[in-house]
């Protein structure tokens, strides 16, 4: 069983190859939750389930051209670690298309079994 700093690593390494739906196939768990800071159409801020978290990062994916990624940590502490992402993105949809954004959050996830139970991000919606 994966510890809490190997999964952090898998997950930090996966992100860099903008490989998240990989990271979430393979180390999240069937039950894990997601918490983001606000609700966004189409999107509740809780969100329950592999597969509704497999298709928000598809979502992301099919929805936003990314320039540049940055994966910094992990950081552990305990059966949780924290990453931080700074993304440079181009939204292709909604009220934001064609418009270049330098978007910086925070990930903290939660590890039980070797796999990530539940995933918090924080960040300031400008």
């Amino acid at each position: 069983m994966a510890g809490t700093m190997e999964v952090g690593q898998k997950l930090v390494e996966l992100c860099r190859q903008n490989r998240n739906v990989d990271a979430v196939t393979t180390l999240y768990a069937p039950n894990v939750v997601s918490l983001e800071v606000a609700d966004h159409p189409g999107m509740p801020k809780r969100m329950e389930g592999i597969d509704k978290i497999r298709g928000k990062n598809q979502w992301w994916i099919d929805n936003h051209t990314i320039h540049d990624n940055q994966v910094e940590g992990p950081f552990p502490h305990g059966d949780r670690f924290i990453v931080l992402f700074k993304i440079d993105v181009t939204s292709k949809a909604g009220p934001m298309a064609g418009k270049r954004m330098q978007v910086s959050e925070a990930g903290l996830y939660t590890v039980k079994n070797g796999k990530v139970v539940q995933e918090e991000f924080f960040y300031h919606m400008m």
